[in-house]
């Protein structure tokens, strides 16, 4: 009875919260960890994606390019401070060295993505296929949070 009532309760849980999202991904020795990107506003043009990309091999490798439906065009940003001015760049590369993660984040690397189709709607999600230089072509799924979401990536385990 006890079990009964436990496996019963359990599956309401899991069926309230709604469809478990896989946040890790592999390819090779590369891991992607949770990508995520903000909910965007009204008819904002642009959004950005946001993830924790690390080796468990001794080769470093370089996140080279990105593609998405939901944007006419998929780049490879970081920012950087001009004078007073914090302003966004593209990067040829984003590297991923053994023991040293590449944080993608709000304020730093990101992958840009140019002209939505759609907003980015709390809740939603959306591919995204990243090509890596040694490792080759892998696709996550980007989990939409709210747009003031983001994440404390000292907290994660490396």
């Amino acid at each position: 009875m006890q079990r009964a009532l436990f496996t019963l309760i359990a599956t309401a849980i899991i069926t309230l919260a709604g469809p478990l999202r896989a946040s890790e991904t592999t390819i090779g020795s590369l891991k992607i960890e949770h990508p995520w990107a903000r909910a965007t506003a009204g008819a904002a043009a642009n959004g950005a994606a946001y993830m924790v990309i690390s080796t468990s091999g001794n080769e470093a490798d370089q996140l080279i390019g990105a593609t998405s439906p939901v944007a006419a065009t998929v780049e490879l940003h970081t920012h950087v401070m001009e004078g007073d001015v914090m302003r966004m760049r593209p990067v040829k590369a984003i590297e991923v060295n053994a023991g040293e993660p590449a944080v993608l984040k709000p304020g730093g690397l990101h992958v840009m993505l140019i002209g939505l189709r759609a907003p980015l709607k709390q809740g939603a999600s959306f591919p995204l296929t990243l090509t890596f230089a040694k490792s080759g072509t892998v696709t996550v799924n980007v989990d939409v949070e709210g747009p003031g979401a983001g994440h404390d990536v000292s907290k994660h385990r490396h």
